[in-house]
Order: C-alpha cells, then structure tokens, then sequence
C-alpha cells in the first residue's frame, strides 16, 4: 500500500495545563496513512486531553498540529496560534470522532442520525447520504434498524451507529475515545470486532482504549502514556515485552485486576 508522503496527523511538543495541572507536559505524534494508532496508560496520564486538543475539542497552551499538511496550530512567541475559523472548520472534515457515550440524537431515528450531516454540512443530496447510511448499517450489521431511535438500540448497537455516523462523513481519521468504556462485556466485543474490521481495510484510527489485548492485535503502534509523557511508543512487541518498569507494573496491574 503507497503511504501519503505527508503524515494525515502531526502533532509536536504539545503542553496543555488546567490551572496549576499540566496534564500535557510535551507530547509529539505523528500518524501515517492506514496506520493503527493505540493510546494506553492509567487514569489521568492525559490519554483523553491529547485526543481532545487533537480534534480542536481544547485548545492547547503550546505546540503544532495539522492534518495531511493543513496547519491548524502553529507555535507564535511561544503559545500556539490557531489558524483562522473557515480553516479550521474545512480541517475537522478530516477526520471523525466516536465517543465513549455514543453522543447520538436521542430524536432522530438511526439513518437521520446518519444523513444529518452529510446533508447540512457537506451538502449531499439526501438521497445520496441515504443510501451510503444503508450501506454502512449493512456493514455494521444493522440494516434493520435504520428507523430505529437511540433508545430501542442496546449500547452497542449505539456505539456501531455512531460509528456508522462518523464513517457517513467520509473522514481520513477516525478517532476512538475509549468506544468500549460504557459497554458490558458483551457488548464489548461487537463494537471491537467492528473497529477491527475498519483497521483491516487501512482506516487510519487512533484509539484510545484500556483494552490492552485489543490494543495488542490491531494496533500498527501503541503509545504508553503516564503523568503527561509518552513514556513508551513502539510496535505492540516493543510495548507489551517493555523493560520500563512503569509500563510493566501498569500491565502486571491490569492482569491482577
């Protein structure tokens, strides 16, 4: 597969504080087409802060990013120095976002909540956005809930909608912010199996994620994050048979748990 010589996500030397706390203490990150990207660590190593600055959700004290060579952040006298709205809103078309919560319009039947979007802001037909929602309910193995609201679906039937949903803007990113995190085990599972899928056929993902074995199969490279700082970054070989002692006694944790 021909890799797009500009990286579709570069972030550098990104700080972000709240206060007095700095949850981003220098973080860079730089992701490949059709590359699987995972973010693990312990609660509060700033896993989720990053993905937010990454999506323009926060905004970040200092640093860069942009998306496939389109600068959404540079650094000016020492802050960083967002580019201008009408930029930065054709950036976020770059890529989608799926969050633990689903986030789906409780109103809205499953495909409006597919072709909302399409329809408003890209400005697809409606016939068009609707038959690519039929096809990506058929992909997720639900083609018969398309009249559906959020509230008949079980939580993982939300969590591939609002996948659905993202993929539906035809973004070159998707980004995971723990998709699994409000699910029961169960539920867990269809929701990886879907994300697995996605990476089979060279979506570009970065996903944050507490399910190390799933972390393990489908990640290209796993970044360990604790305390603000990518403390380990490697293949999942490199990461999993670390030598780092944090990494380890966070692994020797989990399996205790």
């Amino acid at each position: 597969m021909e890799h797009y010589e500009t990286p579709y996500l570069e972030m550098n030397h990104v700080k972000k504080s709240f206060g007095e706390l700095e949850v981003l203490k220098d973080i860079s990150l730089t992701v490949n087409q059709g590359e699987v990207v995972s973010i693990i660590g312990p609660s509060g190593s700033g896993k989720s802060t990053l993905l937010r600055c990454a999506t323009l959700l926060e905004t970040m004290d200092e640093g860069t990013l942009s998306y496939l060579g389109q600068i959404a952040v540079t650094m000016e006298n020492g802050r960083s120095q967002y580019a201008r709205p009408v930029e930065l809103e054709r950036i976020k078309r770059s890529f989608g976002l799926v969050f633990q919560s689903f986030h789906l319009f409780p109103h809205y039947t499953v495909l409006k909540n597919l072709t909302d979007a399409p329809v408003h802001v890209q400005k697809r037909s409606k016939e068009d956005a609707a038959e690519i929602a039929m096809k990506l309910l058929e992909q997720m193995g639900l083609s018969d809930k398309a009249d559906a609201y959020p509230h008949q679906l079980s939580g993982g039937q939300q969590q591939r909608v609002a996948i659905a949903r993202a993929l539906a803007l035809n973004p070159d990113v998707l980004f995971f912010d723990e998709p699994t995190s409000a699910l029961d085990p169960e539920l867990t599972g269809e929701v990886l199996k879907v994300i697995k899928q996605l990476a089979e056929s060279h979506m570009t993902m970065i996903i944050v994620t507490h399910e190390m074995e799933f972390a393990r199969k489908v990640s290209d490279r796993i970044l360990f994050m604790d305390k603000g700082y990518v403390v380990v970054e490697g293949s999942p070989d490199d990461v999993f048979h670390s030598q780092n002692e944090r990494i380890r006694e966070f692994l020797g944790k989990l399996k205790r748990d």
